[in-house]
This record gives C-alpha cells, sequence and structure tokens, in this order.
C-alpha cells in the first residue's frame, strides 16, 4: 500500500482512496486526528486484511488527499453524505464497514440513515455516544502543527512506551499534517468548544436500539482519548446485537499498536 491511491468522483467531489483485495467487499472510515488520511490509518492493517477481503479505504472529505471544495461547511452531514456517496458511485451495497474512533460515529450514522447498505459494523476506539470531551481528545482535535505539538498527540494516542520517541512516525504525521490545505480545513472542522462535536457524532439511545446489524466494537483498555467506559461499554449495553472486545495494555491507536491481534479478531467477526 502506498500513499497515494486511485480517484472517483462522488458528490461532485475528486475523492481518493485506496483499494486492494479480493473477495467480499469491506470498506474502512479513518479517524480524525491531524495528518490522518486512509492510508495514515490503514496502511499496516491492509497487507492483512486484503489477503481475505476486497478492500476499500476512501480519504473523507476534508482528510487526506481527497478534493477540499471552497467554502465547504465541515460537519456530520457533510461527511456521512460524502461517505454514502462513495458508496453508492462504487455500487458497495450489504457490505461491512470499519470504522475508526471518529470514522466508527460516521459509520453509525450510515447505518441509522442507510440500513440497506449496512451488513456489519466493526467499530474501533469509536464514538458514537455521547460523553464529557476529554482533555486529550479537545488537544487532539486543537492541533496547531509543529514537530513538538505532533509528538505529544502520537504519546497520547499509543499506550505503547515511547512512541512519541518513534522519529520515523512522528515525522511522516507530521509532514502530513503541514501538507497544503491539510490543516486548513483540519482547523476549520473542530473549532471551540468542543464538546458539541462529540455530541454531533453522537447517534440517540433510540437510534441505537434501532440498529440490526450485527456490531463489533473494539477497544484499547488504556485509550486516554475516547474512554472505554463512557462509550465501547455503554454503546455495547444498549446496541441489541453487539459485542465486546477490549485489548489489555493498548491505546487508541488499537490498529497500530496490536495489528495482529486487530486484524485477528476482525477476520473471526466476519466469518462469523
Amino acid at each position: 500500500m502506498i500513499e497515494k491511491g486511485k480517484y472517483i468522483e462522488t458528490m461532485g467531489i475528486q475523492t481518493h482512496y485506496h483499494e486492494d483485495g479480493k473477495g467480499e467487499p469491506l470498506l474502512l472510515i479513518h479517524g480524525s486526528g491531524p495528518g490522518v488520511s486512509a492510508w495514515a490509518n490503514w496502511r499496516l492493517v491492509f497487507p492483512i486484511l486484503s489477503q481475505h477481503y476486497h478492500l476499500y479505504a476512501p480519504d473523507v472529505v476534508g482528510f487526506g488527499y481527497t478534493e477540499r471544495p471552497k467554502d465547504n461547511q465541515y460537519s456530520v452531514d457533510t461527511f456521512v453524505n460524502h461517505i454514502i456517496s462513495f458508496m453508492e458511485t462504487m455500487n458497495l451495497e450489504n457490505i461491512s464497514i470499519i470504522g475508526n474512533s471518529m470514522g466508527g460515529g460516521l459509520a453509525l450514522h450510515v447505518a441509522n440513515r442507510r440500513p440497506d447498505l449496512v451488513k456489519k459494523l466493526i467499530l474501533m476506539g469509536s464514538v458514537g455516544i455521547e460523553f464529557p470531551i476529554t482533555k486529550e481528545l479537545d488537544d487532539v482535535w486543537g492541533y496547531t502543527p509543529s514537530f513538538e505539538n505532533m509528538k505529544k498527540v502520537v504519546g497520547t494516542l499509543s499506550n505503547i512506551p515511547n512512541m512519541e520517541d518513534n522519529h520515523d512516525l512522528v515525522e511522516l504525521r507530521y509532514k502530513s499534517s503541514i501538507q497544503e490545505g491539510f490543516q486548513e480545513s483540519y482547523s476549520a472542522m473542530f473549532p471551540a468548544p468542543r464538546q458539541r462535536h462529540v455530541n454531533a457524532l453522537a447517534l440517540s439511545e433510540g437510534e441505537l436500539k434501532e440498529l440490526k446489524m450485527p456490531v463489533f466494537l473494539i477497544h484499547g483498555r488504556e485509550d486516554r482519548v475516547i474512554p472505554l467506559d463512557k462509550t465501547s461499554w455503554k454503546l455495547s449495553q444498549i446496541i441489541p446485537n453487539a459485542q465486546l472486545h477490549v485489548f489489555p495494555d493498548c491505546g487508541h491507536w488499537v490498529q497500530i499498536e496490536k495489528t495482529k491481534e486487530f486484524t485477528g479478531q476482525v477476520i473471526q467477526f466476519l466469518k462469523q
């Protein structure tokens, strides 16, 4: 998997995405950290999951290499409509979706609006229910570009000791965050006060109870950005057909910290 993939027009936007593998289709929706893209989020799991599934991973509008329309108003509706448009354009119907962090909340909104498009949901370190915003999430959404600030973000997102000293990873994410247009759109998405953005990504308890598809919640026990007890645990109690797996010694970056274990759980759930 390389950083630059393919383009297709969806919702009038030149949408950048990665595609690989054969078999049953699987859509991957990335999270919302600074410098994030489908490639940054999923580069480690793509080689594994593509051996079993036909993977599609778009850069959601405002992120990565997808076109950034001038005067675009970023909102949950904007993101969800863009994802649904991508699915329809690619003829992806009744497929399973993996959503990471904010991407999990967006996946829940897609399932709520268009249940005909969704077969199963895998939500990893996901938002989707109201909770008091953590200082860590507030800091991540309030990121301003510098190498030192990116070191802090990397240290916050991972539970791996001294992850912030991984120069290559920090450099990768920092360089991504300062590419043309990246920070401008990022800062426009999550202006303070940021609790409202958590709430906008949430579904009501009634809406969550209406979800009929199987849902697999995956969370790192030491996640300081999206706390397990405030999100995935509560979601597992409300969504009718939900199960929860908690990884010990793991922060918010499950797909990076526990790549093999995570992909193994995904494959097992999808084969059920």
